[in-house]
């Protein structure tokens, strides 16, 4: 009885890869024509034939299972009884057997007479069809939801991810000295106060900012808000100089904490303050923008250029001096001392102990640190390479 199911179920799957190997060669012009002249099946092989492409993936699904189910029950029943070689080698010979008529021979006769297999096989073709498409929609849900899974999880692991950099990065802030984010004296766009308000939207519209100090004799004594200035350009008396239009600014020392600052700016609606150190000298400056992004890493809009402080060159890096050391650290891979200097200008300035020239070579262990250039006497871009060991015989 079971040799009698398989032998049945043989038959049925190589019937239905002929009636599979055969529709797929009958254009459905052909079918829709001999539908038309009364030719039994042809209609429902046309039907079949408008979504052409499902066709062969579900008759391989059908095929694959009808073939596994008569090899699985002829073995069993020719090998009944058998010692292990036995059924091993009856069961190699039942597996062939079954591939060449389950699939070889049902293709060689769907070519040589497909309309006429694929007619008469039209209601086996149909619910293969039907049955191997069901099969397809059901693995396809599966690896979808698996995709999904996996998609879950890549988006919780960076989710997290960005959650443990946030972290990190308010505790580092809550250490953070007001002098290691604010941008030095030398950098700092300025104003004298004597200068014209054409002076003023003049230098406002070519760097793009919104606030400049405002300095007499070298000093910062206020801070003009370029937004102030919106209100008097209609006006026939206008006023002439940048000191009639500046506000008062705030001073704090650079050795205060960043957090600390953070929300005393906050109370007070400031956007900007001065930096000074131990004598009282002007330093830098720090909006509340550098703050926030030492929080939440750097923040551009539209009118922001990309600046690269860290650019790689052959044998090395060309670094803007004013890189946080740290952020060295991360590309070359060793540890810097940034205990007394926050940045690489810093750096190189401790190591020579004086005012570097251009073309000068400093060293720690076998980090070089090659002052490229100038600016007055502070150090502008520093070229860092890293020099081969040299061992010790």
């Amino acid at each position: 009885m079971t040799t009698t199911v398989a032998v049945l179920l043989l038959a049925l799957a190589a019937w239905v890869r002929a009636a599979g190997t055969a529709v797929a060669r009958v254009p459905r012009a052909d079918a829709l024509r001999d539908a038309s002249d009364g030719v039994k099946g042809a209609q429902r092989v046309a039907d079949l034939l408008d979504d052409r492409e499902a066709i062969t993936p579900a008759v391989g699904v059908v095929e694959s299972g009808l073939l596994v189910m008569a090899a699985v029950l002829a073995t069993v029943s020719i090998s009944s009884g058998m010692d292990f070689g036995s059924a091993v080698v009856t069961g190699l010979l039942v597996g062939a057997v079954i591939f060449l008529f389950g699939d070889p021979l049902p293709r060689s006769l769907g070519r040589w007479s497909p309309r006429t297999i694929a007619y008469r096989s039209a209601p086996v073709l149909a619910l293969a069809v039907k049955v191997g498409g069901w099969a397809n929609e059901l693995l396809a849900a599966e690896d979808e939801a698996k995709e999904d899974e996996v998609e879950t999880t890549q988006e919780q692991d960076e989710v997290e991810e960005q959650e443990r950099e946030l972290i990190d990065s308010v505790l580092e802030f809550s250490e953070t000295l007001v002098r290691e984010v604010m941008t030095p004296r030398p950098d700092m766009v300025t104003i004298p106060a004597d200068s014209s308000i054409d002076d003023l939207i003049a230098l406002a519209t070519e760097e793009g900012y919104s606030r400049i100090p405002v300095t007499t004799n070298g000093d910062v004594v206020g801070i003009v808000v370029v937004k102030d200035l919106l209100a008097t350009l209609g006006e026939e008396s206008r006023p002439e100089k940048v000191s009639d239009v500046m506000r008062p600014v705030e001073f704090v020392p650079e050795t205060k904490y960043a957090s600390s600052l953070l929300s005393e700016m906050r109370e007070r609606h400031q956007h900007q303050v001065m930096v000074v150190d131990e004598y009282g000298d002007v330093v830098g400056l720090v909006t509340i923008e550098d703050l926030i992004e030492e929080l939440v890493g750097e923040i551009s809009d539209e009118t922001d250029l990309v600046e690269n402080l860290i650019v790689p060159v052959d044998g090395g890096w060309q670094v803007d001096a004013r890189t946080p050391v740290d952020e060295l650290e991360k590309v070359v891979g060793i540890d810097l001392p940034d205990e007394e200097w926050d940045t690489v200008g810093g750096l190189v300035l401790g190591l020579a102990e004086r005012v570097p020239e251009v073309g000068e070579v400093f060293h720690i262990d076998n980090v070089a640190f090659k002052v490229e250039r100038m600016q007055g006497r502070r150090v502008s871009v520093v070229g860092v390479t890293i020099e081969p060991a040299v061992e010790v015989s």
